[in-house]
């Protein structure tokens, strides 16, 4: 036998030579799933990955400005992609590996692939402790970057240029697996990096890693069809899982073959189109009037590629039907068996064919049928009468989110994650094609908006990307404005200023607290002021307009609806990144359904208001219930 050929390069060399060469493939489509790495260079990588960087042109460097922020532009980009290509995220040693944490918790939680390479300590010791070392004298085999372990679905620490030969090709199954996806960690000690090592040649030839179909067992596939079959009132809740396997057509061919209607999780909401006649909108504690009437006495809730968090199911008390099933279609074996559900394990596009093909000759009762479509067509009517207020002296969010939906461009792709704008695009966002509606909800992350809007525009650099985003998230991380305007990516974002916390803020007012703690006023009388103090306060100056400007973005200023409107309009016809900015009403909010979000109310308090909370929360929890 002749000697192994082999390449001798350093562990970092090493690993971006293999991470070019892997390619994702479905239904015949192949592309490399690796499109580009960001990055911030420090000790801890400046000398292994950023050299290996350096004289790796194939694979773009993306210059960023905020660790945290770099892992969600790469986890909005994998989820503009569904799934089947991100970005690689690498960091120095310490504060700059930490920093992505949040990120790394954010695309596990929501199931994006996205590969996170920190800089790492020394493995010989002999040195330590390093700059930005976190030491423990319980063991020397422990740093900062144990940290990553329970919020990745794959870890691991290379402490030999050798290891990688076993390490990537387990971070390529775990990041390439629609059941298991999630931030895959891979810690880089710092001399590590930069060793070189003999590497077998065939290590780096290409890999095409195929995203299989998988198909549900057949019996269970048939037993689903008899429940369907069997049910007087069955609703479809659709997630994420939906968009991820481009089932949008399956399933819009399923219910007008059924008549089954469909409510859509924040991760789902595309999954129909808003005018579609059997989509009850948005579902759960931010549901629609029409999703949560139909859940409430559905017999059979059929969830696909749903994981069913808490406001999806309006914390356990929006199935109220007392002989209610559940049949789950999940890629993941976990998620289909939420609720003691009937499983069927496989994707979604190719069990609801197969369904369909089971259910041939069925359709939901007529009466059903125009109960559902009634409710169709009232909730369309209230989503009218909500966009047409006109809210004074300042504007209300609802009827801003109207105008942006209104006059934003058909194909664009809205971008938003926290407060409580998400709550209300869920109600009122019309969504007019799979990808129009970009919500992170899954962890709701404050500070993903602008990141997140970058990875959707890098993705789909053909459409306009609005990202709206309150004061609150504006402020805890808007650096990326930079790169957008570095990298020539233009985004729309809608700026809604209402000096504080307006989601905590109403929580907390309907916890009886008034709103302690959630506005950005001077304190009165050495008290930070709550909401009971109205208008009453004086609110800290905070120019953020001003602020964009200096991060080189175009600013429009408005003052009242008309205004906004104009600025819409124009903000599409400028050259770069645009800040529309506006002022909107704290207390002026979209009404709930007919549903309810779990926070627990003190049992105890000397506060009347928080007494009479909790008399409502005791009335509400009694409605949670257990699927057994």
């Amino acid at each position: 036998m002749g000697e192994q050929a082999t390449r001798r390069l350093t562990t970092a060399q090493a690993v971006l030579a293999f991470l070019t060469q892997q390619y994702v493939a479905r239904d015949g489509q192949e592309a490399p799933f690796f499109a580009g790495c960001f990055g911030i260079f420090g000790h801890g990588n400046v000398a292994g990955i950023g050299q290996a960087l350096q004289q790796t042109p194939e694979l773009r460097y993306y210059q960023c400005r905020n660790e945290q922020a770099m892992v969600h532009t790469a986890a909005a980009y994998a989820k503009m992609k569904n799934r089947l290509q991100t970005l690689i995220c690498t960091t120095s040693i310490g504060p700059g590996a930490t920093n992505m944490i949040t990120g790394a918790a954010t695309a596990t939680v929501n199931r994006l692939p996205v590969l996170l390479l920190p800089g790492d300590i020394f493995a010989r010791r002999n040195v330590a402790p390093v700059l930005q070392q976190l030491e423990s004298e319980h063991s020397q085999d422990f740093s900062v970057n144990d940290c990553f372990k329970p919020v990745s679905r794959y870890w691991d620490r290379i402490n030999r240029p050798d290891q990688i030969l076993t390490a990537l090709p387990e971070a390529m199954r775990v990041l390439t697996d629609p059941a298991d996806t999630g931030a895959v960690t891979l810690a880089l000690p710092e001399d590590v990096q930069t060793e070189a090592y003999a590497y077998p040649s065939e290590f780096f030839h290409k890999r095409v890693w195929q995203v299989r179909r998988n198909r549900p067992d057949v019996a269970a596939v048939e037993q689903a069809a008899a429940w369907i079959r069997a049910s007087r009132r069955p609703l479809i809740v659709a997630g994420g899982g939906v968009i991820y396997s481009e089932a949008t057509e399956s399933l819009g061919r399923f219910v007008e073959q059924t008549g089954i209607p469909v409510g859509e999780t924040m991760a789902g909401k595309g999954s129909l189109c808003y005018d579609h006649p059997q989509s009850l909108g948005a579902i759960g504690a931010t549901g629609t009037l029409a999703a949560n009437r139909v859940a409430r006495e559905a017999d059979l809730v059929i969830g696909i590629g749903t994981r069913y968090s808490d406001f999806t199911t309006a914390s356990k008390t929006a199935f109220q039907h007392p002989e209610v099933r559940f049949v789950n279609i999940n890629v993941a074996a976990f998620d289909a068996a939420k609720h003691f559900a009937l499983g069927l394990v496989g994707d979604a596009r190719v069990t609801l064919d197969e369904l369909a093909s089971v259910l041939e000759g069925y359709h939901v009762d007529a009466a059903y049928e125009a109960e559902t479509q009634r409710l169709h067509t009232a909730w369309d009517a209230e989503v009218e009468r909500l966009y047409a207020i006109r809210h004074t002296p300042l504007p209300s969010q609802g009827e801003l989110i109207g105008a942006v939906n209104e006059l934003s461009d058909p194909q664009g792709v809205m971008v938003c994650a926290a407060g409580s704008l998400p709550g209300d695009l869920h109600k009122l966002w019309r969504a007019r094609h799979p990808k129009n509606y970009h919500l992170e909800y899954g962890y709701s992350c404050m500070g993903y908006e602008i990141a997140g809007g970058l990875g959707v525009k890098m993705a789909a650099p053909e459409r306009d990307v609005y990202v709206m985003v309150g004061d609150g998230s504006y402020l805890m991380l808007s650096a990326e404005i930079i790169t957008s305007i570095q990298e020539g990516y233009k985004l729309i974002i809608v700026l809604l200023d209402n000096h504080g916390y307006k989601s905590i803020g109403s929580l907390s007012r309907s916890l009886g607290q008034e709103g302690f703690g959630t506005r950005y006023a001077y304190r009165q009388n050495g008290v930070l002021p709550s909401d009971a103090a109205g208008a009453d306060v004086q609110t800290v100056p905070v120019d953020l307009a001003m602020n964009a400007r200096s991060l080189g973005a175009h600013v429009i200023e408005c003052a009242g609806y008309d205004d906004f409107t104009r600025a819409l309009k124009a903000a599409q016809a400028t050259d770069r990144t645009t800040v529309v900015y506006i002022q909107n009403d704290r207390f002026e909010g979209v009404p709930g359904y007919e549903s309810w979000w779990d926070v627990p109310v003190a049992e105890v308090s000397e506060m009347p208001s928080v007494q009479a909370a909790r008399t409502e929360w005791e009335a509400m929890r009694a409605k949670e219930r257990y699927f057994l």
